[in-house]
């Protein structure tokens, strides 16, 4: 039996804050919350009052409009507070901030989190323990920053089935991906100009390796489809590889190379396929104008048809914009004495693994120009069931490049067929192979 949480505050009692972070993120939240107090309450129907922030390091300067005295670095003792109504958590990762929101959520407080790692690899453990007290646990802010993406699926389409999800889901690759293609830059070049910029960190593993998107649409698989989706559940590439030639062979069919995350569900409805990976997609599709550190996810369902929601996908402003709509909302929840929508995972429809998952390739080949090239590949894809869509080639004195487009085949068998491909004496190199997206062939 479900736990009721604690008598609903009267209106004219502030609702207590307990913020944990104050980097870019949290100290916007703080500059929000006190710049536009009375709007808050206005909408709330109660003042929110920020109680207490909890930082790593005490003794900063913080350049904050809040009460110095304000600050702790003891977050579980600020969590466990019985005064305690909301908690705000923006430090990220998967220690402390696990603990400390379940030690949030144990204590009767409602949860906003825009900590994408650790929902996608145990946010079942998280809902549980905000199902036993009865109160809110709200996420907005882990996928597409200001972007409105949870709600939609969560609450907007109930009533729909969802088809697909598609997406640029990371503002660092796509800033890397567009200046390859529109300035002609190489990875190593843009990568460091997003540095420069602040679009990436110091490290970029968890961006320019897919971690971070993976994390998005292992959340937004979980609530397209009912089911509990992890972060290691998701076929997961980087960008590491794309080269200047991938861009350019692109370009010369008329596509652009981007980061994708794809959730969908199976043809027989029996499963769901998720995964991030570069692919190339075509120009006209509205997904190949998101420029820049910019972030677009396409919802397709039954009955609504095709969704896109676009926006910033990260940066302070952004994201605290979707921590405090969430803020805003379970707050006004306490007041009234309910609870929003629970995670749902009625469905547990299997995930299944990449190499079932229905794909198609660019596949750039440097061959032998010679008699009987060409039957070989030929060969080689019909031995593994994959049909081919188009064949371009182009001679190189004694050597020539195939450019080899397929139609959709297991992504098990195309896999097979590269391996055959790189094995064939009349073949020198397979020197480029990826995805291919958005052309109909579905």
């Amino acid at each position: 039996m479900v736990e009721q949480s604690a008598e609903p505050p009267k209106p004219d009692r502030p609702l207590k804050v307990a913020l944990l972070g104050c980097g870019v993120v949290g100290s916007e939240v703080v500059r929000l919350l006190v710049e536009h107090q009375a709007d808050f309450a206005a909408r709330v129907g109660a003042p929110l009052e920020l109680a207490g922030i909890a930082v790593r390091r005490g003794g900063r300067h913080r350049d904050v409009p809040v009460d110095p005295a304000l600050f702790t670095t003891d977050a579980h003792a600020l969590v466990r507070r019985t005064d305690i109504d909301l908690v705000v958590e923006v430090i990220g990762g998967i220690e402390p901030a696990r603990s400390l929101i379940l030690a949030a959520l144990d204590n009767g407080a409602s949860v906003v989190t825009a900590n994408k790692a650790l929902l996608a690899e145990d946010g079942a453990t998280l809902f549980a323990a905000a199902e036993k007290r009865g109160t809110d646990l709200y996420y907005e802010a882990s996928v597409g920053g200001a972007i409105p993406l949870i709600r939609p699926l969560r609450e907007s389409l109930a009533g729909d089935r969802v088809r697909r999800v598609l997406g640029i889901v990371n503002g660092t690759t796509n800033f890397v991906l567009d200046r390859m293609d529109t300035e002609g830059t190489s990875f190593a070049e843009a990568l460091e100009e997003a540095q420069e910029l602040g679009y990436a960190e110091a490290d970029p593993t968890a961006d320019v390796e897919g971690f971070d998107a993976a994390a998005k649409a292992a959340i937004l698989a979980s609530l397209a489809f009912h089911t509990r989706v992890l972060a290691s559940d998701v076929h997961r590439e980087g960008i590491t590889q794309v080269s200047s030639v991938d861009v350019e062979s692109a370009r010369a069919m008329g596509c652009v190379v981007k980061l994708l995350a794809i959730a969908e569900l199976a043809a027989d409805g029996t499963g769901v396929g998720v995964r991030v990976h570069p692919a190339m997609i075509p120009r006209e599709h509205p997904l190949a104008s998101v420029r820049g550190a910019y972030n677009a996810v396409f919802v397709e369902s039954a009955a609504a048809g095709q969704l896109m929601f676009y926006g910033a996908g990260a940066g302070g402003s952004p994201t605290a914009s979707a921590v405090l709509g969430d803020l805003v909302t379970v707050a006004r929840n306490r007041v009234q004495g309910v609870r929003g929508a629970a995670a749902s995972t009625y469905a547990q429809l299997e995930v299944h693994p990449m190499g079932e998952t229905p794909t198609r390739y660019h596949i750039s080949l440097d061959v032998y120009d010679r008699a009987g090239v060409l039957a070989s590949v030929a060969n080689a894809f019909s031995r593994h069931g994959v049909s081919i869509q188009t064949v371009r080639q182009e001679g190189r004195g004694a050597d020539a490049q195939l450019v080899v487009v397929t139609h959709q085949a297991p992504d098990r068998a195309l896999t097979a067929t590269v391996e055959e491909l790189e094995d064939l004496d009349s073949v020198r190199e397979v020197t480029s192979v990826m995805r291919v997206e958005g052309l109909g062939d579905r």
